[in-house]
């Protein structure tokens, strides 16, 4: 199934080219009160939301998708976690790339260790991405993303799918310079998380699919995930040892080579075999 959020706050249901408006389906979420739980609340009773959603498709309301615009699937995680050099040929061109390196070497994914981004830096496909300190180099980054469906902290890599609720296109836009990554990677509208949700039922191994990005109509990056230096199941592991996740967190598994600049006017299409596709414009910040 593929879920996504879009106008003004809507939950969809995508069918062909086609978005059935599924916002019913939400009154199955539980009246909260302060303080509110950690997570996502869709995602922590996604189950039941597509119980519901199953049961009202059939008469609800349809927009094509290009009349709609896209947020993020997931409105309100906990945690935005990278997975830093996570492909070999990345750390390869990071090593020789004097627009990608920073001071502190580059080596490996277990001594650099994961690493967080804020959350107000999400936005969907249909909200694009505003450049900030334009006289740096702005990159894009195509990554898979998992959607933690179910709390875990200590989690074992052979039982880390069974907390993910779903996967889609992640964007790490990246602004190249000496700060930290967590710094340079958070600012407003750099994780741009969809075009939707792809649940986990319907993505049999998540570490054997096709990803690519094109910048105007122009490949860039295009790899597999089966590259992964940690795949999905150790990310989760590995994320884990240090804190907990929470439904509807979300990790960025990484990126392969082929990152570059971006400029304010370009589209980026990123495409992940069996999530789909979603365009992506770029513009200066005000």
């Amino acid at each position: 199934m593929k879920i996504c959020r879009f106008d003004d706050n809507q939950l969809g249901l995508l069918q062909g080219e086609s978005v059935l408006n599924v916002s019913e389906a939400l009154m199955v979420l539980p009246s909260l009160t302060w303080p509110y739980p950690h997570g996502d609340q869709l995602i922590a009773n996604l189950d039941a939301v597509i119980s519901v959603i199953k049961d009202i498709r059939d008469t609800a309301a349809a927009k094509n998708l290009t009349d709609i615009k896209l947020l993020s699937p997931v409105a309100n995680p906990m945690n935005i976690v990278g997975a830093p050099i996570n492909y070999q040929k990345h750390i390869e061109e990071s090593n020789t790339d004097d627009g990608i390196v920073s001071q502190r070497p580059i080596t490996n994914i277990w001594d650099w260790g994961m690493f967080l981004k804020s959350n107000s830096s999400l936005v969907g496909a249909g909200e694009g991405v505003e450049l900030r300190f334009t006289e740096n180099r702005n990159d894009h980054e195509v990554e898979l993303a998992a959607i933690i469906g179910k709390a875990g902290t200590n989690i074992r890599a052979e039982n880390a799918l069974d907390h993910v609720a779903g996967y889609s296109i992640g964007l790490d836009m990246t602004t190249r310079g000496k700060e930290l990554q967590s710094f340079r990677k958070s600012s407003d509208t750099y994780s741009v998380l969809g075009p939707w949700l792809v649940t986990k039922d319907e993505i049999e191994d998540p570490n054997n699919l096709d990803l690519s990005i094109m910048v105007n109509g122009v490949e860039r990056q295009k790899s597999n995930t089966s590259q992964l230096v940690y795949n999905v199941q150790k990310c989760i592991e590995y994320t884990t040892t240090r804190y907990t996740l929470y439904p509807g967190d979300i990790i960025m598994t990484g990126t392969p080579d082929g990152v570059g600049p971006v400029e304010p006017g370009d589209t980026m299409t990123a495409n992940i075999e069996k999530i789909g596709s979603m365009e992506v414009s770029v513009r200066a910040a005000k």
